[in-house]
């Protein structure tokens, strides 16, 4: 590794004596503002073992909720026909244990729960890490001081044969990358229409218990009380997870012990011959006898197993360990027992399996199991809604879904968070799910749609996962994949032949959001292409002179750009309509990458443009995609911190340098001849900067002193720029289709991704630039 420094290079192990040096000088000239730009070394801590143990309660009324739930209505859509042999019930319920131990127990919970991204759960968690060990990015932003992250972890191991065959398979063709991207836009879009069905169908199945003590209430009053409670379940979203999770984890903590003993009292009451569906000879027993019957039942059975994909994808909200020790010690001894009880009771009555759950409750504790049942659909439709929230910060952060705004409503816990515009659009389609069907039974058609789909993506993600990231052996890979398609493509080919049953309702919805989200991230590519082709050369920039061939006025221009690299068109387009530019321009790019976050000490990218006497500087603000961009006060203090960091370095450096007045300039498309430094707050690349002494300023009093010979330092420079005003130079770009273009291509982008572009946070708002010192530049770019 070397420096490019007043035309000397330092090497090995002199650089790390030299940034030492360097470290004891800048401690002692920056004092309390180096202080302030340090982060506590201990935020990354393990948590205690009674954080632990608490977070796993509350998981329960957060990530559980789903499937804590499933029993109210599996045997009603299992049975729907009705109950034509007690034994069938044997084979049903040896399908739901072994459905439970396979898929959440094993699959999930020992196997998926490990893939997590730091903690971060979901289908863009996994297409995260896949990024980050093959190149499968489709918007080419990544560059190898991003691979320099803390958090940017990547196996080491050496690639095994079979993986590296697959990595290049991958990266050769980007219609494999494409490929690879719908996927996980599948996988999400059905989790979103998950988020919709399952608080329709679990409040409703819980509400509809009252029609037993009051059978003249009609269907149509109940369908109400259920609007009724989701209408309050969206509208208390905005007070967090922390204030609901608190409320809720109690009440699933009784719920789960509720159905559990009575699970045991019915076991006890009408007999233990239910206990031999333990054994999976009844699975084959199940299907011989009921054949065709038996297939489409899997259906319902399938509702069993609901929520899982909400627990994985709702691990952005706990640790991966309070989230296993409350799945394995509640919930699924908890869930045995209840479908156990109930199955043994309708051994005795199987008559009685349209509401199976309320009639085997004893006739004492109805109307308090009703009301606790009620209040734990509620928390099943928090699972599902928190997952949706996560997966829809996870899109934005990778650019595949539209702007909307994300409030953090936790201190503590970074990961909670509230989407206000997808709160309501879930609300009014989970209203209008539940007004539309008025059953449970065409509304679990659908839900039974949506996650066996969402699974089946998830174990491909989990296949190339253990392949480029795990490097498991071939065989493991096989066993894992082989016994996961065997059941969910079983089960998918049962709730596919219910797609007029209701089985349609996730695939619209899915479709819908597949759409935007498809759209979205293929004109942000695509206008990030024009950008890259058509970005300025810094010899240009070098052409224009000091003053750029402009008038240079006191402040600072903060010109946004997508480019990490290079001098975006849009600069090229303002200097050449407007006859003044600020005294120093930074070009600032926001840019997220695919790992869960970026430590603040490494948080902005800093270069110079140009020789000192341009005062043009770069500044790559990096984020990971569970970061949330601060407002701009904080965002521009923060900046301008470790803009003037980086410049002190700069002085420092040149204090270890024999040579008075050499400088070398590395053009932004250079050689690969880069390294960076990293102090306290800001990453520092010598890749574009200009070491030489001396600058001269732009404000009235720095230009008097300029034209007398004196010499300016660069940081009162730059605190003078600040003081005489800060304008966001942002690019308003109106994106259409070249002519030519098919069909498809101009509808997407003239229509679809024009619309989406006007309703969504501009951003403006995305930044929170304040609107007094914003300056909007319109250009029409032709993709």
């Amino acid at each position: 590794m070397q420096m490019a420094s007043s035309g000397n290079t330092i090497e090995g192990a002199d650089l790390k004596g030299m940034m030492q040096v360097l470290d004891e000088k800048f401690d002692q000239s920056m004092g309390a503002e180096a202080g302030r730009l340090r982060i506590n070394k201990n935020d990354g801590k393990k948590h205690s073992t009674s954080l632990v143990l608490w977070l796993a309660f509350q998981s329960l009324g957060v990530v559980y909720g789903d499937l804590g739930t499933s029993p109210l209505y599996v045997f009603y859509n299992t049975f729907s026909d009705g109950i034509k042999d007690p034994e069938d019930v044997i084979g049903a319920l040896s399908l739901i244990i072994y459905s439970l131990t396979l898929v959440p127990l094993i699959k999930y919970i020992l196997i998926v729960c490990q893939a997590n991204d730091n903690g971060q759960g979901g289908t863009f968690a996994l297409y995260s890490l896949l990024c980050r060990h093959a190149n499968v990015k489709t918007i080419p932003n990544l560059d190898h001081t991003d691979e320099e992250l803390t958090t940017f972890s990547r196996s080491k191991i050496h690639e095994k044969p079979y993986a590296a065959k697959t990595k290049r398979w991958l990266e050769e063709k980007s219609s494999r990358k494409n490929a690879l991207l719908v996927l996980v836009l599948v996988g999400s879009s059905m989790v979103i229409g998950d988020g919709i069905l399952t608080p329709a169908i679990s409040v409703l199945s819980a509400v509809q218990g009252i029609r037993l003590d009051c059978p003249h209430m009609s269907n149509g009053a109940v369908v109400l009380v259920a609007v009724i409670i989701l209408v309050g379940l969206f509208c208390a979203q905005y007070r967090g997870i922390d204030n609901v999770g608190s409320v809720f984890a109690p009440v699933v903590f009784i719920w789960f012990l509720l159905i559990g003993g009575i699970g045991i009292f019915n076991i006890w009451k009408y007999g233990t011959v239910v206990l031999k569906a333990f054994s999976p000879v009844y699975i084959y027993h199940y299907f011989r006898k009921g054949g065709r019957s038996a297939w489409l039942s899997l259906g319902g059975i399938m509702l069993s197993i609901t929520g899982t994909e909400a627990l994985f994808a709702d691990l952005s909200h706990f640790p991966v360990l309070a989230i296993q020790i409350a799945f394995t010690a509640v919930v699924f001894p908890s869930l045995l027992l209840a479908y156990t009880g109930q199955a043994a009771y309708l051994l005795k009555n199987p008559d009685h399996v349209f509401d199976a759950f309320y009639r085997s409750i004893p006739a004492s504790i109805h109307w308090p199991v009703l009301i606790i049942a009620t209040a734990a659909a509620v928390v099943a439709s928090q699972a599902t809604i928190s997952a949706t929230f996560s997966l829809i910060k996870q899109a934005l952060a990778l650019s595949c879904f539209p702007r909307v705004k994300v409030v953090h409503t936790s201190k503590e816990f970074k990961r909670r968070i509230y989407i206000p515009d997808i709160n309501w659009v879930l609300m009014i389609l989970c209203i209008a799910v539940t007004v539309g069907f008025k059953n449970q039974t065409q509304i679990g058609n659908a839900s039974g749609t949506a996650v066996v789909i969402v699974m089946l993506v998830t174990t491909l993600l989990m296949t190339l996962i253990m392949i480029l990231v795990w490097r498991c052996h071939w065989l493991l890979v096989l066993i894992f994949t082989a016994l996961s398609l065997v059941v969910e493509v079983t089960y998918f080919s049962s709730v596919l032949c219910k797609v007029n049953q209701g089985g349609w309702v996730p695939l619209v919805i899915a479709a819908s959001f597949f759409i935007i989200m498809y759209v979205w991230h293929y004109g942000t590519m695509k206008r990030y292409e024009f950008e890259m082709h058509s970005k300025v050369s810094t010899a240009w920039i070098l052409g224009l002179g000091p003053s750029l061939g402009l008038v240079r006025v006191p402040g600072i221009g903060l010109v946004y750009t997508e480019l990490p690299r290079g001098i975006p068109h849009i600069f090229s387009h303002f200097i050449t309509n407007l006859p003044a530019i600020h005294s120093v321009v930074i070009f600032a790019c926001v840019k997220y990458l695919p790992v869960h976050t970026v430590p603040q000490e490494e948080r902005f990218l800093i270069r110079r443009i140009g020789p000192k006497a341009f005062h043009m500087f770069r500044c790559v603000a990096r984020y990971g995609y569970r970061d949330l961009h601060r407002k701009d006060e904080e965002f521009e203090r923060k900046l301008f911190d470790s803009l003037v960091a980086f410049v002190r370095l700069e002085y420092m450096m040149e204090d270890c340098s024999d040579s008075d007045d050499d400088y070398s300039i590395c053009d932004d498309q250079g050689s690969d001849n880069k390294s960076t430094a990293n102090c306290d707050g800001a990453t520092f690349s010598s890749a574009d900067t200009i070491i030489a002494v001396g600058c001269s300023g732009a404000s009235d009093a720095i230009i008097r002193a300029a034209s007398s010979g004196m010499q300016i330092d660069e940081v009162e420079f730059l605190q003078m720029s600040r003081d005489a005003g800060v304008v966001h130079i942002l690019g308003n770009t109106v994106v259409r289709a070249s002519g030519g273009s098919k069909l498809c291509k101009r509808i997407a982008i003239n229509y679809v991704y024009a619309f989406l572009r006007k309703i969504c946070r501009q951003s403006s708002a995305l930044l929170n630039v304040p609107h007094e010192s914003l300056l909007n530049v319109g250009q029409i770019v032709h993709v």
